[in-house]
């Protein structure tokens, strides 16, 4: 029989304000254990909150951006269920009326386009953090991160396949940083999600689901949802049912592990929070929101096609991600030519940050600029020129610096090279006659035989130039 797998996420991501949603507490992440709280964000009897605006206007902000309808009254509504991260025993969160409800975003994976809907999306306190190994005897928990604003991004079950849904949340990781509401750093849980995933015979009615709680890292994502589905498809050729629960998923052992039977929306007891008063957003103001939006990756595709003719292989990765879209704009201020920076970026840029395991450009955009200019003017070659990018990588350092460091300089004195050239041509006498019979190959010795003269720092255009006018003497 075959089988189809049904994935719906629900992605949770922190948000960038400065303080917490119901208190002043910052939201900086790390510090000492619960230095980052205080009796507000902890719980403690008696205290009120108050709703942080920024949070709010970022929540509207994501909708707007993944073309969600706009809720001009909405509330925050008390979810209970105790956690030893959540002293209050239970969570501030929204529940039927959230922020934003039915939008959608637009993937593709191996070249074909998908449409996945956006259920909801709606705004909470984040929950501590537990620590099971910090101490022999017990768990001990650190609440610095309690109470940070989270937006909780909820689809439809509308993907069918891990690549369907590493490629929403890599899109959707992408917009987020782009508007700036979220910082996205996955290390430290600032975007994270849940895998809701069943399996049923194609065409069918839906499975039975499981939920894959907290993957931090789209590669555990991937992971995670095909060792799901693929355990899924073994239980129901056994004959036996699927049981619908909460999993942990153990990225060291590459399985997922059951934790509890999975709650639904009345196991919750949700009811209004009363120490909040409703949201109200004006239209004015949500359209004054839209208006601040940047212009987000299709919109920046487009018009790296159009104005910088780019074609749309590059243009597609280049605006996939933020830190390249906005690094490849810097540059092209300084080195108006669009395709030799995306080439530099989509080739020694993107491999030099995957060896370094890293999401940032270390060196200035005016570095890589000035690396370019000196290629062009001839200064130093490519290859020399790679050179210096990759020890950019490693140190703050200067190009002519660099260059003059490594004795990267290109030799182009006409005068110097002519020299070099005609001892080549005096040299090898059988390439010269080879060439004259019209073997192509024995011109390219003859480079080679000048490149290595000068320790590979010749002009080659220079070289090139230079023995066919000798040659043709």
């Amino acid at each position: 029989m075959k089988y189809e797998t049904v994935i719906g996420l629900e992605v949770h991501a922190e948000l960038a304000t400065e303080s917490k949603i119901f208190c002043g507490c910052t939201t900086a992440f790390g510090g000492e254990p619960n230095t980052h709280c205080c009796p507000i964000c902890v719980g403690m009897p008696g205290v009120l909150p108050v709703l942080n605006k920024k949070a709010v206007e970022y929540t509207v902000k994501t909708g707007l951006a993944l073309h969600c309808e706009i809720s001009n009254f909405s509330k925050m509504d008390r979810k209970n269920y105790f956690y030893p991260d959540l002293p209050k025993a239970y969570q501030i969160s929204q529940y039927d009326l959230p922020l934003c409800r039915d939008g959608y975003l637009d993937i593709e994976v191996e070249g074909t386009q998908k449409r996945i809907r956006i259920l909801r999306i709606h705004l909470e306190e984040d929950a501590g953090k537990l620590l099971h190994e910090a101490h022999d005897d017990g768990t001990l928990v650190d609440y610095n991160r309690g109470g940070v604003p989270l937006m909780e991004i909820v689809t439809q079950p509308d993907m069918n396949s891990p690549e369907e849904a590493v490629a929403f949340m890599e899109k959707l990781r992408s917009i987020l940083l782009y508007i700036g509401v979220s910082d996205c750093k996955m290390e430290e849980g600032s975007l994270r999600c849940d895998l809701n995933l069943s399996v049923r015979p194609a065409g069918g009615p839906l499975g039975t689901r499981t939920e894959m709680k907290n993957l931090n890292s789209f590669k555990s994502a991937f992971r995670a949802a095909r060792y799901e589905s693929k355990r899924q498809i073994k239980v129901l050729e056994k004959g036996e049912s699927v049981t619908q629960e909460t999993r942990r998923w153990d990225d060291g052992a590459g399985k997922s592990l059951g934790m509890r039977s999975k709650e639904e929306a009345h196991d919750y007891r949700y009811f209004p929070e009363p120490d909040l008063v409703p949201i109200q957003i004006a239209p004015e103001r949500v359209d004054e929101l839209r208006s601040e939006l940047p212009e987000l990756p299709e919109a920046k595709k487009k018009r790296y096609i159009d104005e910088y003719n780019l074609p749309e292989y590059d243009a597609e990765i280049l605006t996939g991600s933020y830190t390249l879209a906005q690094y490849f704009e810097s540059v092209i201020a300084l080195y108006p030519e669009p395709k030799e920076i995306s080439n530099w970026l989509m080739g020694d840029v993107l491999r030099l940050m995957k060896d370094q395991d890293s999401d940032e450009i270390p060196v200035p955009a005016n570095r890589l600029a000035a690396i370019c200019t000196r290629v062009a003017e001839g200064a130093i070659s490519r290859s020399a020129g790679k050179t210096v990018l990759e020890a950019l990588f490693e140190e703050d350092n200067d190009v002519d610096a660099l260059i003059k460091q490594f004795g990267l300089a290109q030799v182009s004195d006409a005068g110097e090279l002519e020299g070099i050239v005609e001892k080549a041509i005096a040299d090898n006498p059988q390439s010269v006659e080879d060439y004259k019979a019209g073997k192509g190959k024995a011109l390219g010795h003859l480079m080679g035989q000048v490149m290595r003269a000068t320790k590979g720092k010749a002009n080659p255009q220079m070289v090139n130039e230079l023995l066919r006018k000798k040659l043709s003497e």
